[in-house]
């Protein structure tokens, strides 16, 4: 039996952070943990890229662009989307997801999904290193383990695709 098992290592690996300016108090602490996080498994400073946009619809386009710009070996985005009194939070929160979703398939890059969804901007905090940790730390972990990963695998076979 073959195991593939990606390992947090992220020595030699390019990594991109596209980070929304909407609720930026929630964002900038998911920034911080996000680079710690890729920092904390060897990531170099100099490997980072950091690439602001205005709000979380707007995350799928950059993640994209640099997702295919075959110079980063894994893109995280970072975002809160905070429900509020409107229908606004189920549409942005779902067209962001589908278009990460779209530039990691497209590009066959990782594009790890580092956006919180909540009810309540106290719920976001505590996500963005709260009591519930911080998740742009998580999404920056995911993302080695992704592109390690994806390093041990068997390339695409040329085609339409490839």
């Amino acid at each position: 039996m073959t195991t593939f098992d990606g390992q947090r290592r992220g020595e030699g690996l390019r990594v991109a952070l596209v980070c929304s300016r909407f609720n930026e108090l929630v964002t900038e602490r998911l920034l911080a943990g996000a680079d710690d996080g890729l920092r904390r498994h060897g990531v170099d400073g100099a490997s980072i890229t950091v690439a602001w946009v205005p709000g979380a619809f707007e995350l799928p386009l950059v993640a994209a662009r640099l997702a295919s710009s075959a110079e980063y070996d894994a893109v995280v985005v970072l975002g809160a989307v905070i429900r509020g009194a409107t229908a606004h939070f189920d549409f942005v929160a779902g067209q962001c997801a589908a278009g990460v979703m779209r530039a990691q398939l497209d590009s066959g890059i990782p594009v790890v999904f580092g956006v919180l969804t909540t009810d309540t901007v106290e719920q976001a905090l505590d996500r963005a290193g709260g009591k519930s940790g911080n998740k742009g730390f998580d999404a920056a972990a995911a993302a080695i383990e992704m592109a390690d990963l994806l390093r041990q695998l068997p390339k695409p076979a040329a085609g339409p695709r490839g």
